[in-house]
């Protein structure tokens, strides 16, 4: 039973092997076989299958001479193996070749026969029968081509782990090596593809741009990874669009209607040539000749879109393409072959007559003509001179796709002679054994393609990495119309190192590119126009990024280049031109000595300087004069000299503010006028004492003392330098810039602490406080003795100042901070300095006849009398009230009871010469008072008189 089992087995597998598998292959026996998959056509002829009698196999259609050249490379690279005396001596190498169509179900009718023979070794079926005449193992596959097809055979052959070494599928779906575990490739993989399109496009500085891919394997994981990289790159895809030749016509032209509508200029189009064909031919025959086309690998350079009708359209293309590599030998090889010589491939016949366009005799193809089922072609004998055609199988000078398939074929050899020099112990299988080179299977090929590590014939480090990919870059090219035949010429024109460092990858020659086939002008394919230097790109509403507005720049914003994204902000040293488009160093300013404002305030201040230095050199001239001894002298010049440095700090505020100017110029201020107005303070006080204390004591001669003056002045004065100390300590002053006004930089002083200025000055207005009050209770005193108005008026003139001073300086800005400030010291010191000196020195100077002891007398006495005068009034009344209230006696009023006249009538002041003295009018009283009461009053005034006299003498 298990007899005929076997038997049964095995003739099925012999009609298997006799019948599986397209008719139409490339065969030669040997002792190893290997299989390939070219797509020696570009498609099958669409027919409905209605199922109403067995389904016919479909038919292939459209010669792709490529793909047969591809097949041609994997015969040259066998028969030259066989030849080899080093590259397995003593094997023979086989190969089965079929068609796949450049479809799926034609790849894999192929592929089931690969398997099915290698199924039936599997059974082991030597003891039933002698098998030395069949069919060995298919021990490798190479290819096939389109990525789509690859991964339907990559399941396939996987699944018994025949290694597959496609030339052409870069799909990167394909490294996936759970799924596809026998798939291994001597082309890159769409990853760095689509990283090196976007490269091109951000390049050229494109962003609006469709993107078209393949509706397979390839043009969709192809185009998803062109997209993450747009993204990152924030370029935009308008239209993304998927394409496939089995389009219907109206699809087609529905596409085409939207990619024309569209402003973008620039199409991506990730596809083969047999599927981007039916668009080229649309857009062909609508004579859309605006548009840049980037290619894929896949139809960069395409001989179904590569022709001289369609360069039109298709002039100017930028297409990747694998970098092209040497086979010796190859042209020769293609120039040689004939239909008679090369009967083991049975493509060469339908090659023949595609090329010369006729039937050979034996043809299948002539009886169809006959038929009427075929156009008619003339006959050809099969000796006809390749050479004398142009035929895109010779196209022997960029050889990409053709160098990947006999790098292929030459990774299985290498592979093979591997495992046929393995030594035993330093092997890649169990216990670092050796596969048998006559009894290996699929899955010990598979491991040692690997583990391959050679070098070619070229120099080539060949070695497949963890993906199973081989390393390799891509090239650059530009479609240019021959000046010669007008045919298409593929110029070089860059390239791309996918193993270098980011922004070094891509390498272009743009004066090599012809955009549209003529112009040396790079196309413009973005959504809005480029923003000029100054502007910015704004966001448009319910628009992709790509689409913006223009805006300006704000001011101290700018922007030097086109497209920016963001205004930069200048510097804060800078501020931006009126165009935007770069920045100036700020205009630095403070209140200095060259501008006209610094001047006038510097020669104010220099001018109270040297008035107050003047008014100082005459007091000290006619120090011994009345009226300077009648001012307190020495109080006057440590009050001039504080003037003095009054105007002296105003100096410090004009200049470039320095942290050290900084730290001196507000105490200097403050401290030079509380010596100012301690000294008038102090001498205000001591006049209103001597003036209205009745009888001097000894405590009034302490306390009118010169020394106890200047310590009140100290005490005062040293209140204000603790101030100024303790704010020096913890916040000191420093200068600073401002930078918030446009086009100026403001040089001024940090004050540390506004609360210590606050004190600073506060403390200042109140001993003025002080002072005015002290001065207005003098009003009265001797006009030439203290000018007791004036000083009122000065400190009148001081608060208006200084009150007006704090909402000034906290409203303005920069530099008039400084100035405010100087106004305020300047104004409040020429006061001070005007109201109580300038009229002295007008008397020193110009009236010295009032510069004498008697005129200071006769001030002092009339005063005197005045003070006297209602003392003895306020003492009558008294007396009087005191003795009606005893006796009932009733007198006349008070006010009438003596009458004096106080006009000057003791004396009067001298005017150049001593008038005689008048003698005195009385006016008679309205009542007569008594005699006794009369005399008292009088005696009284007299002893009041000499008294205030007696005491002023002795002060001064």
């Amino acid at each position: 039973m298990r007899f005929v089992l076997y038997y049964l087995v095995l003739l099925g597998s012999s009609y298997v092997i006799s019948t599986y598998g397209p008719r139409q292959r490339a065969q030669m026996t040997g002792d190893i076989l290997l299989g390939g998959l070219f797509p020696i056509h570009f498609g099958v002829a669409s027919k409905d299958q209605d199922l109403a009698a067995r389904p016919e196999s479909t038919q292939c259609v459209r010669f792709n001479f490529r793909g047969f050249r591809w097949l041609q490379a994997m015969i040259f690279a066998i028969d030259e193996i066989n030849n080899s005396s080093t590259l397995l001596p003593n094997i023979t190498l086989g190969y089965r070749i079929f068609d796949t169509c450049n479809t799926v179900s034609k790849a894999l009718e192929a592929t089931l026969s690969f398997v099915a023979q290698n199924k039936i070794d599997s059974l082991n079926l030597d003891e039933f029968c002698n098998c030395t005449d069949h069919i060995p193992s298919t021990i490798a596959v190479v290819g096939p081509a389109g990525s789509a097809v690859s991964t339907a055979v990559a399941n396939l052959l996987g699944l018994f782990y025949i290694p597959q070494i496609s030339y052409a599928s870069s799909s990167r779906l394909l490294s996936n090596k759970n799924q596809y575990k026998s798939f291994m490739r001597t082309i890159p993989t769409d990853e760095y593809q689509a990283t090196a399109m976007a490269d091109i496009i951000e390049y050229f500085e494109w962003n609006w741009v469709i993107a078209v891919a393949s509706d397979d394997d390839y043009g969709r994981p192809g185009i998803e990874k062109f997209e993450k990289e747009m993204e990152e790159r924030d370029i935009c895809i308008h239209l993304n669009e998927l394409i496939s030749q089995y389009f219907e016509d109206h699809e087609i032209q529905a596409l085409a209607d939207r990619i024309e509508n569209s402003t973008a200029k620039v199409i991506v189009v990730f596809a083969s040539g047999p599927d981007i064909e039916p668009l080229i031919k649309e857009m062909v025959r609508r004579n859309i000749t605006d548009r840049i086309w980037l290619a894929s690998e896949a139809w960069a350079s395409s001989s179904l879109i590569a022709k001289p009708e369609y360069l039109d359209v298709v002039g100017g293309t930028i297409g990747f393409v694998l970098k092209a590599g040497c086979i010796p030998g190859f042209k020769e090889f293609l120039q040689h072959v004939q239909p008679k010589k090369d009967s083991h491939n049975e493509f060469v016949r339908e090659f023949w007559e595609e090329t010369f366009n006729c039937y050979l005799e034996d043809s299948s193809r002539l009886q169809e003509s006959e038929n009427g089922s075929t156009s008619f072609r003339p006959l050809c004998t099969g000796e006809e001179d390749i050479t004398s055609v142009e035929t895109p199988y010779l196209d022997y000078k960029h050889l990409r796709i053709s160098y990947n398939v006999y790098v292929a074929v030459y990774s299985i050899a290498q592979a093979l002679q591997d495992i046929l020099t393995c030594t035993p112990g330093h092997g890649l299988f169990a216990n670092n054994s050796c596969a048998d080179i006559k009894k290996m299977e699929a899955w010990q090929v598979l491991k040692q393609l690997r583990h391959l590590n050679y070098t070619n014939s070229m120099g080539e480090k060949m070695r497949f990495d963890e993906n199973a990919d081989l390393a390799a870059n891509y090239t650059i090219i530009n479609w240019h119309r021959s000046a010669e035949d007008g045919s298409v010429v593929f110029e070089e024109v860059g390239y791309y190192n996918m193993h270098t460092k980011r922004g070094a990858k891509l390498s272009i020659d743009k004066t090599k590119i012809l955009w549209n086939g003529y112009s040396s002008e790079v196309p413009f394919s973005n959504c809005s126009e480029d923003c000029e230097p100054g502007t910015r790109k704004g966001i448009i509403d319910s628009m992709p990024t790509c689409c913006f507005e223009c805006t300006e720049c704000s001011d101290g914003e700018y922007s030097n280049h086109k497209d920016a994204s963001v205004c930069t902000k200048c510097p804060n040293n800078s501020w931006s031109n009126g165009n935007h488009t770069f920045c100036f160093l700020k205009e630095i300013e403070f209140l200095s000595w060259t501008e006209p404002f610094g001047i006038a305030l510097a020669i104010c201040a220099v001018l109270g300087v040297v008035l107050t230095a003047f008014v100082m050199g005459v007091f000290v001239r006619f120090r011994n004069t009345p009226i300077v001894k009648a001012t307190n002298r020495e109080l006057s010049y440590v009050l001039l000299f504080s003037l003095i440095c009054c105007f002296s700090s105003s100096l410090i505020f004009i200049g470039e503010p320095k942290d050290w100017m900084c730290r001196l110029r507000q105490p200097a201020f403050g401290i030079s006028f509380v010596l100012c107005i301690s000294c008038i303070l102090v001498k205000t006080n001591r006049v209103l004492l001597v003036f209205e204390a009745k009888i001097p004591t000894s405590l009034h001669r302490k306390w009118w003392g010169l020394n106890l003056q200047f310590l009140l002045v100290f005490l005062c004065t040293f209140v204000q330098v603790m101030i100024c100390v303790v704010w020096l300590y913890n916040a000191p002053p420093s200068s600073y810039m401002i930078h918030d006004i446009d086009e100026i930089i403001f040089i001024t002083c940090n004050e540390g602490s506004v609360m210590a200025l606050g004190f600073l000055i506060g403390y200042t207005c109140l001993l003025a406080a002080i002072c005015f009050f002290f001065a207005f209770k003098s009003r009265k005193l001797p006009e030439n003795f203290t000018e007791a108005k004036f000083i009122t008026f000065s400190m009148l003139i001081f608060f208006i100042v200084w009150i007006s001073f704090i909402p000034a300086y906290f409203s303005t800005y920069g530099k008039f901070v400084s100035a405010v400030e100087v106004i305020a010291i300047l104004a409040s010191s020429f006061g001070m300095l005007a109201c109580i000196f300038f009229n002295k020195v007008y008397i020193i100077l110009f009236k010295p006849s009032r510069n004498t002891i008697e005129e200071v007398r006769c001030s002092t006495a009339a005063h005197a009398f005045k003070v006297a005068a209602k003392a003895t009034l306020k003492h009558s009344t008294a007396s009087r009230k005191k003795s009606n209230s005893i006796g009932g006696y009733s007198a006349s009023s008070p006010s009438s009871s003596i009458s004096l006249k106080t006009n000057g009538n003791d004396c009067d002041p001298p005017s150049g010469k001593h008038k005689p003295r008048q003698k005195e009018k009385t006016t008679e009283p309205q009542m007569v008072p008594s005699r006794e009461s009369s005399m008292l009053s009088m005696s009284d005034l007299q002893d009041g008189k000499r008294q205030i006299i007696d005491k002023v003498t002795r002060e001064h």
